[in-house]
């Protein structure tokens, strides 16, 4: 499909936003006037979101946040969740029920355009207490932060969740975040995982899950799922002992399995996405929905891949990482840039998070010539008083 309208293309402007959670507004009279003085226009609003530990550095309340687990921000309506189905998402118990409503009002009426932020396929409670929907590994090694998007468990769930955050007050459109496969990585705390390095496609075979559906889902394309596993745990296993020596080129599978498990993979993940549009298209129709992704139909995680053609057709836009200065980062960009596209790149602007906020204003002006539409900052709640000061030169000078 085209992409969604944009208001602030009419002024020749780069529409810029940043991101929030709930907590980062609620209780705080101050937030929103201070977000849009910097420039900010858009805002992304955690309304689903994974366990986190974060900083509140101005907030007149508190100054740390602890999320122990996934939940959403917004009132639930049970009604959307008596279906008997198994996977249902939790409210938060630090903070007020309702808060996204309220931290969107507060930012609407502030004169910014608010898009929940919503996570579906990283959900660490719901994986621990639903083992069967999450990804298993080929050592048989259960991934509960990681739902698997070949169960119809899960398909069902992010649907629902997104038709759900589709429907709250004050929104100007919907950014979802793992709309796709989620694997190996995790960023969690205290993680100890580093101690043999993986090369990109060992975490790439560490991610494939067999369960029942993805073991049928690998026949339905030609590869036996019992032969697949064993190849991927001798690939893995020379990889572990040192005999690959990490090299990327080590963990790979024979050509006969490669082509069944790149369809599998992109069959599946393009299926769960069209359940979750389908969903909030019928929920809301005409709300722009933006998706984190990059460009490789392979890659895993927050930002799961999808062909730049296949998720424009289907979706408003991408949102893509380009923390720092890299040129695959501009790559990304271009390889989703085109007429009519919106592509959104995502600047780290938090020194204490690897920004250089030196370099900020000349990246994201790199960013724009190579195709970016618009700039999402992360994060303004996170931000200490200099970041913030970044930022808005950073905006100024887009916007001059």
């Amino acid at each position: 499909m085209s992409a969604a309208a944009d208001p602030w293309t009419d002024i020749g402007a780069v529409p810029v936003g940043a991101y929030l959670y709930p907590w980062d507004v609620v209780e705080d009279p101050g937030c929103a006037d201070r977000v849009a003085e910097l420039g900010i226009r858009r805002v992304a609003l955690a309304a689903a979101y994974h366990s986190v530990r974060a900083l509140t550095p101005r907030h007149p309340g508190h100054r740390v946040v602890t999320a122990d687990h996934s939940a959403v921000y917004y009132r639930l309506d049970p009604a959307r969740w008596a279906d008997g189905g198994e996977l249902e998402p939790a409210p938060a118990s630090w903070i007020a029920e309702g808060a996204f409503e309220q931290a969107a009002a507060s930012l609407a009426e502030a004169g910014l355009e608010v898009y929940a932020w919503t996570v579906l396929a990283h959900n660490q409670r719901l994986g621990t207490l639903h083992p069967d929907s999450a990804v298993v590994n080929a050592y048989g090694d259960r991934y509960p932060w990681a739902l698997c998007v070949s169960s119809p468990a899960v398909r069902r769930y992010g649907a629902t969740l997104a038709a759900e955050t589709a429907a709250l007050p004050h929104l100007a459109g919907l950014e979802l975040e793992s709309c796709g496969w989620y694997g190996f990585d995790h960023l969690h705390a205290h993680d100890k995982t580093s101690g043999v390095a993986l090369p990109p496609a060992a975490r790439l075979l560490l991610s494939l899950c067999f369960c029942r559906p993805c073991a049928d889902g690998y026949a339905a394309h030609g590869a036996d799922p019992w032969r697949l596993r064993r190849a991927v745990r001798e690939s893995l296993d020379e990889v572990f002992s040192g005999r690959a020596g990490g090299r990327p080129d080590d963990a790979t599978l024979p050509p006969e399995l490669t082509d069944p498990v790149r369809r599998m993979r992109i069959a599946t993940a393009t299926a769960f996405r069209a359940g979750v549009l389908d969903a909030v298209r019928a929920e809301r129709p005409g709300l722009p929905v933006l998706l984190h992704t990059q460009p490789d139909p392979l890659a895993v995680g927050a930002n799961p891949g999808a062909e730049p053609a296949t998720l424009h057709a289907t979706a408003d836009g991408a949102i893509l990482p380009c923390p720092v200065r890299a040129s695959s980062a501009l790559d990304a960009v271009r390889t989703q840039a085109g007429p009519g596209r919106r592509v959104a790149a995502t600047v780290t602007a938090v020194r204490g998070m690897g920004a250089d906020l030196d370099d900020l204003p000349a990246w994201c002006a790199d960013l724009v010539a190579a195709g970016a539409t618009e700039l999402r900052f992360y994060h303004a709640g996170l931000a200490s008083a200099a970041d913030l000061a970044a930022i808005r030169a950073a905006v100024a000078g887009l916007t001059a």
